[in-house]
């Protein structure tokens, strides 16, 4: 077995596998390997470690209490002697409580008499039955270097706290308990507030141990002992014993007079005394870049041996890899945070409720550690029950790119709200575009429903085509002018209209739904198709696909290699509003139009069979009439629609909207509005490039 190799294992309580490296950081209790004894001893050694060529005694039964870490490389110099240099002597083992002292093997056969030699950094003789410090800082090194390994592996709070304790227990120590600041600072930011420590893990050997493999279970402490430790909130006082020894950032030994005063403190009154006696228990404070975060705190029972001044040194490694390691995790949290928060912000958090049109909507990252990036989505309301979906992807997928993003959305409602056609929004959003930059680049495609007339109308600025699939299961990829993407500069945009029938499903995406690195985009465009209409199959040809299972359908059309850019969907279900449900008039600007659109309402209420709402709808009717043919010098529109709610919409050419405003008691007028605001449901104003509406909605009786 090569002496270097480290294996580690998930969990602290694994059973571990007979003849396991002694730097294993999951490591276990080993028999100590001690020269065979008479018949009726109390136990026998396992094989010792001998000359090549040698014939090793005969193991037997163990001591129960002679147990330690193995050596290093002890079973592979066995099993595979070195003929290229000469093997050095063996050297002995640790002697553990409990047990029969052990012998070193047998010195080389040319001076079986010899002294044993001095230890090199004091000049002493190595005492018979311990290890030689050259071997014990080997086994130490390769635990560290094994433990920051593992340590370094986390990516979040919690993965570097367990991966401390499982790199710990039972190989380094019996027992660990991690404290952390809380709440943990982030960054450079100061904390406010006292220092108050939360015990966040805790570690120990389980009660007990398999045998087999030749290993011996640990004797355990009573449970008062090392079970009974911690409290879970301390909160440091300044000035205290607790906060002298966090300042000195040092491991200590808790025999020391400043850490067994700290101990109360830390674990709660009266609980330090279930810490073991003597060398048994190390403080270590857990500092990160800036300032103290926590502490751990090492525990060995009496049945092992104490810990030495070179383990302080161990534990010093151990908290600086985990207090670095927990300040990026804490970094790497409040970054995905804003990540999350930005992506939030970004994209709508819920889709409008539009008339005559249903939507639904899907977004997929990129990748867990890429939260957002530059695909987006939305549908805006329009005047006159029209809806604006729009779908876009700007290039790349990172924070500039999401940033990039927010501002091409924005400047997209802004531009919808004053309804401009659809090809002279992707124009608009070109021009801002180059604005922002020489390499500000992506696909739009913007389309606007009219519930009324039942028809769409689609420009493309280098986007993928959207596909629309109706009501009877057939899907088409609907033929739009391709374009060029935004920010190029200098093209034109062409818009086309086309049908959309009652029932019918438009679905609008970004090319990281049907182009990866498996696929080309007509490839993957044409199994979208192919999915759609497997889909709508399932439904009947009466029936359309729920639209949250069929946005579910089309995302698990994805393979595992298909994840390799941002994924946005939006799906819109065409209801439409049947030719019945409208009523359309053209009011002549004059002083008699007031009283013709009464009486127009009037009729259509009654042949709608609503005429519990006809006061309401003729003081209301009145009112905006009246506004608008003071002003206009065209005809006034007036249109009334009826869905799950009456809605009301006049339109006349004049572009100022009219404001809500409390008139006094000598105004002979002002009150229109006011009365608008208190009896409709719903009201506004939009301004077209012809004029404005004023439209109010009314609940259905």
């Amino acid at each position: 077995m090569d002496s270097t190799r480290v294996t580690e294992h998930p969990t602290s309580f694994d059973r571990p596998m007979t003849g396991a490296d002694p730097t294993d950081p999951r490591g276990a209790l080993m028999r100590t390997p001690v020269e065979p004894r008479a018949s009726g001893s109390a136990g026998s050694a396992l094989p010792a470690q001998g000359r090549a060529g040698e014939t090793p005694p005969t193991a037997a039964t163990d001591s129960p209490g002679a147990y330690e870490h193995a050596q290093p490389g002890a079973e592979q110099q066995a099993a595979e002697p070195d003929t290229h240099r000469p093997r050095p002597a063996a050297e002995g083992v640790p002697v553990q409580p409990g047990g029969m002292p052990a012998t070193p093997a047998a010195p080389p056969a040319t001076d079986r008499r010899a002294a044993p030699e001095p230890e090199r950094r004091t000049g002493q003789p190595t005492a018979p039955g311990q290890p030689t410090p050259m071997r014990r800082d080997g086994d130490r090194l390769r635990f560290v270097g094994a433990a920051t390994r593992r340590i370094a592996r986390g990516m979040d709070l919690d993965e570097i706290v367990m991966g401390l304790c499982r790199a710990t227990v039972p190989t380094f120590a019996d027992a660990i308990l991690v404290y952390l600041r809380e709440p943990l600072p982030v960054g450079d930011e100061r904390p406010t507030g006292p220092l108050v420590l939360r015990l966040r893990r805790t570690d120990r050997i389980p009660a007990e141990r398999d045998t087999e493999g030749g290993f011996i279970p640990a004797a355990q402490p009573e449970p008062s002992e090392l079970e009974a430790v911690g409290s879970e909130l301390c909160e440091v006082r300044p000035g205290s014993a607790l906060a002298e020894v966090l300042r000195g950032v040092r491991p200590v030994f808790t025999d020391t007079p400043a850490a067994r005063a700290a101990l109360p403190e830390l674990l709660g009154d009266g609980r330090e005394f279930a810490v073991p006696d003597g060398r048994r228990a190390i403080l270590a404070p857990l500092r990160g870049r800036r300032r103290v975060i926590g502490a751990a705190l090492f525990l060995r029972g009496p049945e092992r041996v104490a810990f030495e001044a070179d383990d302080l040194l161990v534990a010093a490694q151990l908290a600086t890899h985990s207090a670095l390691g927990i300040d990026k995790a804490v970094l790497y949290g409040r970054e995905a945070y804003i990540a999350d928060e930005l992506q939030r912000t970004m994209l709508p958090e819920n889709l409008p409720r539009c008339t005559g049109v249903r939507l639904a909507s899907r977004y997929l990252p990129a990748a867990e550690t890429a939260r957002v990036g530059g695909d987006w989505y939305d549908a805006i309301p329009l005047p006159g029950s029209r809806v604006a979906l729009v779908v876009g992807d700007v290039m790349g997928h990172s924070m500039t790119s999401a940033a990039i993003m927010g501002q091409l959305r924005t400047t997209a409602q802004t531009l919808a709200g004053l309804d401009l056609p659809p090809q002279e929004v992707l124009h608009h959003l070109d021009e801002q575009a180059q604005r922002l930059g020489t390499d500000r680049m992506a696909t739009c495609l913007y389309a606007v429903y009219d519930p009324v007339s039942h028809r769409i109308t689609v420009a493309n600025a280098g986007h993928p085509p959207p596909v629309l699939l109706h009501l009877g299961g057939h899907a088409e990829v609907l033929r739009v002018p391709a374009g060029a993407p935004i920010g190029v500069g200098g093209v034109d945009f062409e818009a086309v209209e086309l049908d959309a029938p009652a029932g019918a499903t438009l679905l609008l995406y970004t090319d990281g739904l049907v182009e990866s690195r498996l696929r080309d985009v007509w490839t993957g465009i044409e199994q979208l198709r192919e999915r759609l209409a497997a889909t709508a199959q399932l439904t009947g040809p009466d029936h359309p696909p729920p639209l949250e299972a069929l946005c579910d359908e089309v995302l698990d059309m994805l393979g595992p290699g298909d994840r390799d850019d941002d994924i946005a969907l939006l799906a819109a279900r065409f209801d439409g509003i049947a030719p019945s449900d409208v009523a359309y008039w053209f009011l002549d600007p004059e002083d008699a139009a007031p009283g013709r659109a009464r009486r127009l309402a009037r009729r259509a209420l009654a042949r709608w069979g609503m005429e519990d709402l006809t006061d309401a709808v003729e003081l209301l009717v009145s009112e905006v009439v009246t506004n608008a043919v003071r002003y206009a010098s065209r005809p006034v529109t007036l249109r009334l629609l009826r869905t799950d709610v009456l809605r009301c919409e006049v339109g006349d050419d004049v572009p100022q909207l009219p404001r809500l405003r409390q008139a006094r008691a000598t105004d002979e007028g002002g009150r229109g509005l006011y009365l608008v605001n208190r009896l409709a449901r719903r009201w506004g104003a939009t301004r077209l490039s012809t004029g404005k509406v004023v439209w109010f909605e009314l609940n259905r009786g």
